[in-house]
Order: C-alpha cells, then sequence, then structure tokens
C-alpha cells in the first residue's frame, strides 16, 4: 500500500493498470529516437572533418609531385640549354655538370644527330675521346646488341651519366625501336620537350622497371633542326614514390596513371599501402613535358585507424541510457503487480500442497497395502510399532490389529542374534549396546545404513530369514521421530544362492582336472572382446589369473605372439560372422616359460541382443609341436648320413626355382657320384662303405658355405644345391671339394675320389632340365676317367 501512495507523487501522469511492459517499451522508442538524431549529427560532423583532413592531404601530395614534375623539366631544360650554349662538350665536362642534376632520374643522356655519311669518322672520334671500343649499335631480337645497321640517320648514346642501379650503353642508337624513335621525332617536330610512352628501364642485375624518357632537342639560334638531344631516363616510382612515409605510416593510397595509350591506362606508380573502405577519393591531371598523368589517391588504411569515429560510442552510450531508464521504469511500474501476484501465488500453491499431502497420504497407504511381498514396520522412539503393513501381516502371520502399539520391532527377532550383534557392536564402539538397538545400527561403518540378513519368529514360532533395511524417521524440522524397516523374505533366493554356489564348486572341481582351460568368450555388438568365465586352467596356459582376463579381455592378446596376433583376430571375428566353429593353433610369448604353442578350439552362438558367446577350450600343445618338428627334421634328414635326403633337396629346389624365375638372383648344382663304390663294399663290405659315406659327407660339409645345400640323392649320389652362385663360383666350389675329398685318406680304405657335374640355370629352364644336365656332366667326367670336376655342359 505505502508503494501504491507513493508512486502517484513520482509518476503522476501514468495509471496504475498500464502494463510495466508498454512504458518500457515507450520510453526505450523514445531513447532510441532521441540517439538517432545525436548520432546523425554527429556522423554529418565526423564525415566532414573526414573529408577536409583528406583533401588538405591531398592538396600537400598533388603539390608535392607537380613540384617534381616541374623540377625534372628545369633540370632536363639546364642540361639541353648547356648544350645549346656551348661551341664543344667534352664528356668530363657533361658528367661535372649532370651529376648535380642526377636527383630522382635514373640517368641523363646526350645523343647527337649523326649523318650516314658521318658515321664512320664519328664513331672514331668517340673512340679516341672514350678510350673504348665505341660504335653505333642497335637491340638484335635475342635481347643483346648488335651494329646498327645502315640508315640515314643515327641518334647514338655518346654521353651517359647515371644512377648506379642504372644499366645503359654508350652507342645505342635511339632511333633503333620505334617507341623511342617516335618520341624523337615528336620533339623533333614541335621543338620542345616531349615525354615518350611507357617503356622498361634496365635496373640492378638487369631487373626492369617502368619509367618514361624524358626528351629535349638541343639546336642553336641559326637553325631549327636539332644537332642533337639531351635524354632523361626517370622511373615513376622513383620520381613519385621518394620521400614517401615507410609502408604502413602512410595516409594516402596512390596511383599514377598514363594516359599516353588510347586502349588502355597503365598503372606506373602504386602505393604498397592498399586503400581502406571510404568512397572518399581525390584526382588530378598532372602534366610533364607535352603528358598528362592522372594522380589518384584515396584514404589508406592508416588514415581511417587514425580518425576513428565516436558515431559507435554514442549509439552504445545512448542504447544503454535508454535501457537504463527504461529498465528503471519498469522496476517501478512492475512492483506493486509483482507483489499481487506473488501473494496470490503463494496463496495458490498452499491449496494445492494440501491436496497434494491428502493425495499422497491415500497412495502412501494404497502403497502399504498393495505391498503384499514386502513387510512395512513402522516404530515410535520406544520401538513400539505404529505401521504394520499387509505383506507384514502375510509374511509373519499376525493381524496387524495384534501388533499395532502393543508389540515391539524387537520382539519379532531371534533374541540370540540380536545380542550376538549387540556384543559385536560394544567391542566395536567400546560401550553397551542394548538389544533393541543392535537392530538399528547398521552400516555405521560405511557411513550409512545397510541392508542387513535378520532371522524373525512368526506368529507360529517358525523362522523367516529376511533382509531388513533399518532407517530413522525425521519429521518437517529434521527430528527423530521414530524408525521404519523394510523387510524382504530371501529364503527362497538363499536356496537358490547356496545351489549356485554348489555348482560353481562343482564345475571348479571338475575343470581343475581337465587339460588346459575352460572359458566363455563374447564379442559385443560393437566389437568389444569381454571373458564371462576361466577357469584355473587358464592360469596355466597364459599366465595370467583368470579375474585379470575377466576383468580386460585384452590382456590375452598382450600374451599372444606378435607375429600371430592379427591371424587370431581375424579367425575370431571369422567365426563371428559366419557363426562357425573357430579352431586356431597359434605361439604365447610367455613372461616364465618362453615360446610356448596352443590350441584353442569353441563354438559360438548368437545372443539375442547383438554379439556372440563362444564356449571352449583351450591346451598347450607345445610338446605335440616339437615332436611334429623331430618327425619333420626326420623326414628329410639322411638316417646314415646325417645330411638333408632327397625330399628336402626337391622342396629346396622348387623353392629356389621360384626365386629365381621372379629375377632375383642365381643358382647353381653341384652333382658327385663316388668313384667305384661298389667295389669297395665288396672288397670291405657293407659296413666299411656306410662308413666311407659318412667320412665323404663329412669331408664336404667341412668346405661348403653356410648358404650351401648338401644332400644324399641316394647310394653314393649326392648333390649341393648353391643359391646365389654362378657358373664361375660353382666351378671353383668343385673343384675345392674335389681337392679337398682326395687329399684325405680313409682309413682302411685309402683315397676316394669323385666325380663331379656342374650346372647353372638358364632363363626358362626348369628344375629336371637342370638337373639332367648336372647329370649328365657326372656321366661325361665317368667317361672321361672319373676323379675328375667337369665344366657346365652347352
Amino acid at each position: 500500500m505505502a508503494l501504491h501512495q507513493v508512486r502517484p507523487r513520482i509518476l503522476g501522469f501514468i495509471s496504475e493498470d498500464v502494463s510495466a511492459w508498454l512504458v518500457a517499451s515507450l520510453v526505450l522508442l523514445a531513447g532510441a529516437f532521441v540517439t538517432g538524431l545525436l548520432t546523425w549529427a554527429m556522423a554529418s560532423l565526423f564525415n566532414q572533418q573526414l573529408r577536409q583532413r583528406f583533401e588538405l592531404q591531398t592538396q600537400e601530395r598533388f603539390s608535392r609531385i607537380e613540384e617534381r614534375f616541374q623540377d625534372q623539366e628545369q633540370r632536363l631544360d639546364s642540361l639541353r640549354r648547356f648544350f645549346a650554349n656551348s661551341a664543344g662538350v667534352f664528356e668530363r665536362e657533361f658528367h661535372g655538370y649532370a651529376e648535380a642534376l642526377l636527383r630522382r632520374t635514373q640517368a641523363f643522356a646526350w645523343a647527337p644527330r649523326v649523318l650516314r655519311d658521318e658515321r664512320s669518322s664519328f664513331e672514331q672520334q668517340a673512340r679516341t675521346e672514350g678510350g673504348d671500343t665505341f660504335s653505333i649499335r642497335e637491340p638484335d631480337d635475342s635481347g643483346g646488341l648488335r651494329l646498327a645497321a645502315e640508315r640515314d640517320e643515327y641518334v647514338p648514346v655518346l654521353y651517359l651519366q647515371s644512377q648506379p642501379s642504372f644499366k645503359a650503353i654508350r652507342g645505342l642508337d635511339l632511333l633503333a625501336q620505334p617507341l623511342r624513335r617516335a618520341t624523337l621525332e615528336r620533339a623533333r617536330q614541335r621543338d620542345t620537350m616531349v615525354v615518350s610512352q611507357p617503356l622498361d628501364l634496365v635496373g640492378e642485375a638487369s631487373t626492369t622497371v617502368r619509367g618514361v624518357l624524358l626528351v629535349a632537342p638541343v639546336s642553336r639560334t641559326w637553325s631549327r633542326e636539332p644537332f642533337g638531344y639531351v635524354v632523361a631516363a626517370v622511373s615513376m616510382h622513383q620520381l613519385v614514390g621518394d620521400g614517401l612515409p615507410a609502408p604502413g605510416q602512410d595516409n594516402l593510397a596512390m596511383r599514377v596513371m598514363d594516359l599516353s595509350a588510347d586502349d588502355r591506362e597503365e598503372v606506373l606508380f602504386e602505393s604498397l599501402d592498399p586503400p581502406g573502405e571510404s568512397d572518399l577519393s581525390a584526382t588530378r591531371l598532372l602534366r610533364l613535358a607535352d603528358r598528362d598523368y592522372r594522380i589518384e589517391l584515396r584514404p589508406s588504411r592508416i588514415f581511417l585507424s587514425t580518425n576513428p569515429s565516436s558515431v559507435a560510442s554514442l549509439v552504445v552510450l545512448g542504447g544503454l541510457l535508454s535501457l537504463l531508464l527504461s529498465a528503471l521504469l519498469y522496476v517501478l511500474v512492475s512492483q506493486r503487480q509483482r507483489a499481487l501476484q506473488l501473494v496470490e501465488l503463494r496463496t495458490r500453491e498452499l491449496r494445492e500442497r494440501e491436496q497434494e499431502l491428502r493425495g499422497t497420504h491415500g497412495q502412501l497407504r494404497g502403497v502399504l497395502d498393495a505391498a503384499t511381498q514386502v513387510a512395512i514396520i513402522a516404530t515410535d522412539l520406544r520401538g513400539v510399532i505404529t505401521t504394520f503393513n499387509a505383506g507384514a501381516e502375510q509374511m509373519l502371520g499376525y493381524d496387524s490389529g495384534e501388533v499395532l502399539h502393543s508389540m515391539t520391532l524387537e520382539s519379532l527377532h531371534l533374541p540370540r542374534e540380536l545380542q550376538a550383534r549387540a556384543v559385536q557392536l560394544a567391542a566395536r564402539y567400546g560401550k553397551p549396546i542394548p538389544t533393541c538397538h543392535a537392530m538399528l545400527v547398521e552400516g555405521g561403518e560405511q557411513g550409512g545404513q545397510q541392508a542387513r540378513e535378520w532371522t524373525l519368529v512368526r506368529r507360529d514360532g517358525t523362522h523367516l530369514t529376511v533382509n531388513m533395511l533399518a532407517t530413522p524417521m525425521l519429521d518437517d524440522q529434521g527430528l527423530w521421530i521414530g524408525h521404519l524397516a523394510i523387510c524382504i523374505d530371501i529364503t527362497e533366493r538363499k536356496r537358490v544362492h547356496e545351489a549356485l554356489a554348489a555348482r560353481d564348486l562343482l564345475l571348479k572341481k571338475l575343470s581343475a582336472h581337465v587339460p588346459g582351460g575352460i572359458y566363455q568368450f563374447k564379442m559385443d555388438f560393437n566389437g568389444r572382446f569381454s571373458v564371462i568365465y576361466a577357469s584355473d586352467g587358464i592360469r596355466d596356459i597364459y599366465e595370467l589369473e583368470p579375474e585379470i582376463l575377466v576383468r580386460n579381455a585384452e590382456s590375452i592378446f598382450s600374451r599372444i605372439h606378435p607375429l600371430d596376433s592379427a591371424r587370431v583376430r581375424r579367425s575370431i571375428r571369422t567365426s563371428a560372422d559366419t557363426l562357425s566353429p573357430w579352431r586356431e593353433e597359434y605361439r604365447l610369448q610367455l613372461p616364465q616359460r618362453g615360446l610356448r604353442w596352443v590350441r584353442g578350439e569353441a563354438t559360438p552362438e548368437e545372443l539375442p541382443g547383438g554379439g556372440v558367446l563362444w564356449h571352449g577350450y583351450i591346451s598347450d600343445i607345445s610338446d605335440l609341436k616339437r615332436v611334429e618338428e623331430e618327425l619333420r627334421a626326420l623326414s628329410v634328414t639322411d638316417a646314415l648320413t646325417g645330411i638333408r635326403n632327397r625330399r628336402y633337396f626337391q622342396e629346396r629346389l622348387t623353392t629356389e626355382m621360384a626365386r629365381v624365375e621372379r629375377g632375383t638372383g642365381e643358382l647353381a648344382v653341384i652333382m658327385l657320384d663316388i668313384d667305384h663304390f661298389k667295389r669297395i663294399n665288396d672288397q670291405h663290405g657293407h659296413a666299411v662303405g656306410d662308413r666311407v659315406l659318412q667320412a665323404v659327407c663329412q669331408r664336404i660339409t667341412q668346405r661348403l658355405r653356410r648358404t650351401d645345400v648338401f644332400c644324399r640323392l641316394g647310394g653314393e649320389e649326392f648333390v649341393v644345391l648353391c643359391p646365389d652362385t654362378d657358373g664361375e663360383s660353382a666351378h671353383a666350389l668343385a673343384v675345392g671339394l674335389w681337392e679337398g675329398l682326395r687329399s684325405a685318406p680313409i682309413e682302411d680304405v685309402g683315397v676316394i675320389t669323385a666325380s663331379f657335374g656342374i650346372a647353372t640355370w638358364r632363363v626358362g629352364e626348369g628344375a629336371d632340365a637342370l638337373l639332367l644336365r648336372a647329370d649328365s656332366g657326372v656321366y661325361v667326367a665317368k667317361q672321361a676317367g672319373r676323379d675328375r670336376v667337369e665344366a657346365q655342359l652347352g
């Protein structure tokens, strides 16, 4: 009410019923209108000041360029009068005079007119004065210079004073090029100073810059025909850009345009600072000699950044003031309305809360009556039961009328169980705990109430095992008003758990007597692996605890040999895709037992929610693999001599043939046959013959290289497979074997000799043809008297 009385005195023209938003919106619109007017005025003033600053700077820049154009004309005219008023000018006089004029000019030159019949004497005189090989030259097609062709008239460069960076050549005929010739003709016809169209001026390291030639004819007072020309090579970049502010500091972006061509305009100079975003610009035609050049000036970014506009600040400030004023009025107008709305809202909330409490009380009673499988018992601070739901009646056999306000929760428990719990809690806390509180002090060591297994006594005296959660009940002020116990019958669940534990114990005992390990392996729909079950036998296979595998299935693959890991993963995914049984043999790299071979088998089944589950076992087959390797070694080893047999030779020959057919390396074969071996068996017996075969193999093996393969084909016939060996090396090796064999006699037998044949592989030749040529070599050696090495046939 106080606010209602004060408001008319503050805002007497505003009704209390008007919307606060309407008042705030009108004030905001008025503030926006005033701000807009001020912004427009400020923007106009700023643009006017900015244009004035820009015009001042452009006038100064135009004046500077015009002065430089006039200065160039005056310097060249001074040089023209120097020649016109002198009877003769020597080169040192020219240099002495032109050197002082050489400012913002690439070069000054004197080029006299020379007629056809004067050329020879002119060149001779120039050589005499200059002391060099002077001649009148003209550009050729390759960019060089050549002797000028015969013409009626020449205008060669005789004297030259230039900047160090300017490259010019004495003797260059200015009439040899169309552009320069047109400029000279124009100066001759007009008898005044002229400027050429833009052309390339040669600078340092043969680089070119665009510029112009400023030409003035030199004539005597009694003749209109000039006897020569003074020329100034002017770089527009140097003439205009000299003395400008450094890049990034110039307030103006400038361009100098040549207007001499009818069809296009050429930019002779453009400043490095780019123009800013502005519509300000200035253009003026400035004359140099007989041509006009358009000078374009625009404000640069640095100019615009150093002349910022305060319009944005004014807009922000005006907007903030308008928002602040509208917000203040909104608060003043809406304060009373909010207070009334708050009172109405609180009244409505209290009514709704009362209805909700009534509904909740009814729902709670319905829930208590509907929870027939759960016993819900509430007590007061003395432990006397105040709530006993239908589930408690069904579970304990009591009627609620018998229990309410007459029995305690303690009377429903087994007394000895309560006493044992009270003793346990007393020892823990160091003070006596009453039995009536023993059931309520649950989970104190965990920092909260926890469910606990208790034995309750039914009405008929039987015992019931329940899982009971006891918790204190608090009122709205947080005061302790009683206890709430929720009991669930776990008799059947306990029986099931005991049966499952017995089954797990039986499975563990059975799997302990099975060699290897039993497991369940799962792959989720997203490809992630997990181990569901692993027997103790897995510990011996992977040297990992089963619990580790269950937590992290990837630890299995850390034990698999790196060369087999990818293959095992692929086979698992193939089994998952096709639901085919998984069988795989692979190697493990174990920390304790090192390299081991295992065999795994499993049967997959597809899970309803996606993914695959395998049931399988895995066993250690390292001993089996070792036996297989021993059998493999026996199958390719000659039992009598201990060297490789014919079977191994055929396998290696096939491999080496495939290699050389791919174009990698060479291959040679050395065959040998022991001479008169049948005679040794007949004279000394087969036992001595076997000893001779063993001795021959020992002597030959000692002389072979590591890469050579020595095999017994049968009887007294042997072969040496020599990879990466050409014919010359194979012959040298065979000679060494032959010498080593016959130089060491065998006890009771004497010197044993052999006949050798050699063959090296040829392109397109098969294994049979290669062996046939080697065998033919042995045959030729036998026919030639034995005990010899027969060179390669064919």
